[in-house]
């Protein structure tokens, strides 16, 4: 597994935690120092640009999800498709199918069975349409 793969597994878990106990995710990585991870500004980076964007990256989930409501989606899709938003429209040094073939092949190891097919329409949709969204 790359540094990088181990960085978003961690972000995830901790955007899933907080998700899940509706507390700050910056916050529970703060209280969790000492993290030997080699990627752990990249964490923290994910983790603070998903909740600096979170409003805009919701919005688009909801828009573009097409039927699912957030609070029906399961929550490891939710924060999967919210780190991988962040890396498409925030991170222009990162290449798009990076960012999409991560978040489909974690959710391949970790979630529901039509996980990574969902996972993969709402992203290729966004990313279609990258040019034109406002941020």
């Amino acid at each position: 597994m790359t540094a990088r793969r181990k960085a978003r597994k961690r972000a995830l878990d901790l955007l899933f935690e907080a998700d899940l106990r509706s507390v700050s995710a910056l916050e529970l990585l703060n209280e969790r120092p000492g993290d030997d991870l080699s990627q752990a500004d990249y964490v923290r980076s994910l983790i603070s640009g998903v909740g600096e964007h979170r409003e805009k990256i919701d919005e688009l989930i909801h828009t573009y999800s097409q039927g699912w409501d957030m609070d029906r989606m399961p929550a490891i899709d939710r924060n999967l498709l919210r780190i991988a938003l962040f890396e498409i429209l925030w991170l222009p040094e990162l290449d798009d199918k990076i960012a999409v073939n991560e978040a489909v092949e974690i959710a391949q190891e970790i979630s529901t069975a039509d996980s990574a097919g969902f996972i993969n329409g709402v992203l290729g949709r966004i990313i279609t349409l990258k040019s034109v969204i406002p941020l």
